[in-house]
């Protein structure tokens, strides 16, 4: 016994001609709509059509006022405004300053010293390239 409920004698092969009809409720006009799909199974040859009667109801439905609309108006904001990187690259300008002017006040730096200033400076071309990619693409449509 196999797991394909189709996997029988009688049962060859199945071809599904489907014609969709959809009718508006806006008007009364009929679109029909021919697909046809072949799925073969065994080797006899035997068919079957199937059609199916489609009724898709496109008329709109008052759902009433969206009760998240304050919270897609806050996103929109935050996308806007983009906070979280401003005040990300705010803190590395500091940093940088700090860690540069710490380093330009010492005597005699060292190689652990020198690395140190190095990743810090270095990291501000990663931050620089998030903070940039960062913000949504524009198309001709926001314009």
């Amino acid at each position: 016994m196999t797991d394909n409920p189709y996997d029988n004698d009688d049962f060859d092969e199945y071809e599904s001609t489907t014609t969709r009809t959809v009718r508006s409720s806006s008007n009364s006009s009929t679109t029909d709509y021919d697909a046809g799909t072949v799925v073969s199974i065994g080797e006899d040859g035997v068919t079957r059509k199937v059609k199916l009667d489609l009724e898709i109801d496109t008329s709109t439905k008052d759902l009433g006022p969206n009760p998240f609309v304050k919270w897609v108006h806050l996103a929109k904001t935050l996308d806007a405004w983009r906070p979280f990187p401003r005040i990300f690259i705010t803190v590395y300008i500091i940093l940088l300053y700090k860690v540069v002017n710490w380093f330009m006040g010492l005597d005699e730096p060292n190689l652990e010293q020198s690395g140190l200033v190095s990743i810090v400076v270095g990291a501000g071309a990663a931050w620089f390239g998030l903070y940039v990619g960062s913000g949504r693409g524009r198309s001709s449509r926001d314009e």
